[in-house]
C-alpha cells in the first residue's frame, strides 16, 4: 500500500491510499478536483470514501466525486451529509474490497460530535485517519463538543501502538509547535520537533503523517499532567489546576486565545 497525502485548500490533506494495482481509497475528500487530478494523473481506480465528520473541506467534494465513481461511502450517522452509502459506528468493523483493507471505526467526539476515526491495523505499519480529532501537536477546536469528550477522545487514540501512523487533515503542525512551545519554552522534545518540522517544510515536505509515538512525548494536550506543564497553565491562569480536567479545558483555551 501506498499512502498519499492530497494538498487541498489552504492547509487540508486529502489522504489516498492506494494498492499494487492502483485501486485506492480517499478520505475526506473536501473538494473534488485535486482528488480528480491525481486519480488521473497516476491512473488510479477509486474503490471507496472514507468520511470522518460533516464539515464541508471534509466533505464537499463527495457528490461529485461519487457522480463519477459510484463507490462506497463509509461515514457516520449525520443525515446532513449528502452521499453516506453506509453509516458506520463506534465498534464496527469495515471490509473493503477495493483495496483489500479493513478498518475499525472509533468515535471520537469533541471537534464536533458525529466525529469518528478509522484505524487498520492489517498493515505493516498500522494507520489512523483521524480527521480533525487528533492533530500533530495539537487537537481539534471545540466547535459541538466538550473539552472532556475531546480528551477521551485522544486518550483512546494514543492507546493505539506508538508505530502507528497518524493521518490528521490539517498541516497545522508548525502552529501547534508554536503555542506548545510558548507553553514550556525549554522542553526538548517541543524543540527537537519543531527543528524537525522546519526541515520538512522548507524542503516542500508535509509534517504529515506523525506516529502515536511522536504525539504522545510532543504533543502539548497528551502531557496536560506533565508537572512542568501544570505549573505553566496555574501561572497563565493565575490559579492551581489540580484535576486532570481542568488543565486539558485550559489548555484548549490558552490554545483558542493563541
Amino acid at each position: 500500500m501506498q499512502l498519499f497525502a492530497i494538498p487541498a485548500f489552504y492547509d487540508n490533506y486529502i489522504w489516498l491510499l492506494a494498492d499494487d494495482n492502483n485501486h485506492c481509497l480517499v478520505v475526506d475528500p473536501g473538494d473534488a478536483a485535486p482528488v480528480e487530478r491525481f486519480l488521473a494523473d497516476n491512473e488510479m481506480t477509486l474503490g471507496a470514501i472514507l468520511i470522518t465528520h460533516h464539515h464541508p473541506d471534509h466533505v464537499g467534494g463527495l457528490q461529485r466525486l461519487t457522480k463519477q465513481w459510484p463507490v462506497p461511502v463509509y461515514g457516520p450517522d449525520n443525515s446532513s451529509i449528502a452521499g453516506i452509502t453506509h453509516s458506520v459506528y463506534d465498534g464496527d468493523r469495515i471490509a473493503l474490497a477495493s483495496p483489500t483493507l479493513g478498518f475499525d471505526v472509533l468515535e471520537v467526539p469533541g471537534h464536533t460530535l458525529d466525529h469518528i476515526a478509522f484505524y487498520s491495523d492489517t498493515l505493516p505499519e498500522p494507520l489512523l485517519f483521524c480527521g480533525d480529532t487528533l492533530f500533530s501537536a495539537g487537537c481539534g477546536r471545540l466547535f459541538e463538543g466538550t473539552p472532556e469528550q475531546m480528551d477521551n477522545s485522544l486518550q483512546r487514540l494514543t492507546a493505539l501502538p506508538d508505530h502507528c501512523r497518524v493521518c490528521c487533515t490539517h498541516e497545522y503542525t508548525e502552529a501547534n509547535l508554536r503555542f506548545a512551545l510558548a507553553v514550556l519554552p525549554e522542553d526538548p522534545a517541543f524543540n527537537q520537533r519543531s527543528r524537525d518540522v522546519a526541515a520538512l517544510r522548507a524542503a516542500g515536505q508535509p509534517s504529515l503523517p506523525s506516529t502515536i509515538g511522536a504525539e504522545k512525548i510532543s504533543n502539548p494536550f497528551l502531557r496536560v499532567d506533565d508537572k512542568l506543564l501544570q505549573i505553566s497553565l496555574e501561572n497563565e491562569l493565575g490559579k492551581p489546576l489540580q484535576e486532570h480536567n481542568q488543565r486539558f479545558a485550559a489548555l484548549r483555551a490558552w490554545k483558542d486565545r493563541f
